[in-house]
């Protein structure tokens, strides 16, 4: 492994050559936009995901499974979701040897195969709520340039939940769950994040609005984490989702769906990473720890039986650890190696630690050494994994922080953004499309949304009228 590019100002050749020398993905596949998973990086995200689903689960919703090919008849149903989706989806018109008797597409996302069966399953209102999710595979043609894991043609690990209710309360009550649940994730995987709510020229097509979680990558683009998305009654509409209420009457129904996609891999990967490579958060690290025996002439037999022993004491404690004692790799290759591939601790063991009744362990985020006793081992490793979470997050804000930037007109706002090289930009905004769009064009940046609670003085930076609120901008992936 050769030394890597600076992370900052090289982000795209840093980005590559972590995912792929560390094991993490392959991305030679013949067919762009779709990319091998390998056992390594395939565990972290798997470990991620779970993350999610059990959040889900403690909030009430049920999995499930829906197929992954749609009608087109039952696709086009509701036209804005077939509009917005259009330029995106996969068709399967045959087999190898004869013609379809109609054309079937491959889910860019499953609202359109889940909802016809919502039609079916309810009837009244004892049927409400219900609250599913499923994390499958999803497949959208991106025309842009792809990146590995970041915007890909084949998303295979996409968490999309979808609720049904009885009144427009409840599926509002319905969003503030959704925005407290990924709060938590995104928490735990040390991602700081803004939440926007969305323009309404940017809104996902067919829904009412949505609220979007943003973080900003080390190229200082901003990045969407995740959509919590008030469908109202158009789905319902375009499906005859109805039910008989409890006074008679057929009603139809109110949805909401909201949906993660592995890119968080990509973007925590992106996040936390440094120099020397990649650092994993230990909650979702794929090895939490690895120990290395450093070898002696006199008590290397002694030296590996200790180690061990102490891999599987940590393992049946429930951590993730693996003992390297690859004979043909010195210790020096092995720090550098685990090091790049980010395990969060490593455990050595040498001639004094055997002697002394000691182990020396070293974190990957600071690059520091500490001293344990044996039978302090355990207690070490999860105070260690605190403070390295709190430390990693703690850069993580500092960056986030940093590239938010306030502005008071649009000459402002140009001038900050090309002296900063990038972030999002805030500015005073009176809430009017027009201004909005405005904004957008002057500056040549994207719309990302608008905190609605959140707190503003002065005027609009287009028509100087009272500002309503902060509109956010900045180039994103």
């Amino acid at each position: 492994m050769n030394k890597l590019p600076d992370k900052y100002r090289e982000f795209s050749a840093w980005y590559d050559a972590v995912i792929e020398e560390a094991d993490i993905i392959d991305k030679r596949y013949p067919l762009k936009g779709m990319i091998v998973w390998k056992p390594f990086g395939f565990r972290a995200l798997k470990l991620t995901m779970q993350i999610l689903e059990k959040l889900l689960d403690e909030y009430g919703h049920e999995e499930a499974y829906f197929p992954m090919l749609v009608p087109e008849e039952i696709f086009a149903r509701e036209k804005d979701f077939l509009e917005g989706f259009s330029g995106e989806t996969f068709v399967v018109e045959r087999t190898i040897s004869k013609k379809l008797n109609r054309k079937l597409l491959l889910r860019p996302t499953s609202e359109t195969v889940m909802y016809y069966m919502f039609s079916i399953w309810i009837t009244s209102y004892r049927d409400l709520p219900i609250k599913l999710y499923q994390t499958v595979n999803v497949f959208r043609y991106e025309t842009e340039q792809t990146k590995p894991i970041i915007r890909v043609r084949e998303i295979v690990r996409f968490n999309e939940a979808h609720t049904v209710h009885r009144t427009l309360e409840e599926a509002n009550r319905q969003i503030e769950e959704a925005i407290e649940i990924y709060s938590k994730f995104f928490d735990s995987l040390l991602i700081p994040y803004i939440i926007l709510k969305t323009p309404k020229w940017d809104t996902f097509a067919g829904a009412e609005y949505n609220y979007d979680f943003f973080t900003v990558m080390p190229d200082r683009k901003a990045i969407e984490l995740g959509s919590v998305i008030n469908l109202g009654q158009k789905f319902a509409r375009a499906f005859e989702i109805k039910f008989q209420d409890r006074d008679g009457k057929w009603k139809y129904v109110y949805q909401t769906c909201y949906g993660v996609s592995e890119r968080v891999i990509g973007v925590l990967l992106s996040i936390h990473g440094d120099s020397r490579g990649i650092i994993w958060p230990p909650i979702v690290a794929p090895i939490q720890i690895v120990i290395v025996p450093i070898p002696s002439e006199t008590m290397y037999d002694s030296i590996l039986n200790k180690a061990r022993k102490i891999e599987e004491k940590l393992r049946a404690s429930g951590f993730r650890v693996k003992l390297d004692d690859r004979p043909d790799m010195t210790p020096g290759s092995k720090y550098f190696w685990w090091e790049f591939r980010g395990v969060p601790l490593r455990i050595e063991i040498g001639e004094k630690e055997v002697k002394e009744g000691k182990v020396t362990i070293a974190r990957r985020d600071l690059m520091r050494r500490i001293v344990v006793n044996d039978d302090e081992l355990e207690e070490a490793i999860k105070k260690l994994f605190k403070e390295i979470s709190d430390e990693l997050y703690r850069r993580a804000r500092e960056w986030l922080d940093s590239n938010i930037i306030t502005a008071t007109s649009i000459e402002d706002a140009a001038k900050k953004y090309n002296d900063v090289g990038g972030g999002i930009v805030r500015a005073p905004w009176c809430g009017e499309d027009q201004c909005g769009l405005a904004i957008e064009e002057k500056l040549g940046l994207e719309g990302l949304g608008y905190n609605p609670k959140e707190k503003i003085e002065g005027s609009c930076v287009v028509c100087g009228k009272e500002a309503k609120y902060y509109f956010y901008v900045g180039k994103k992936y």
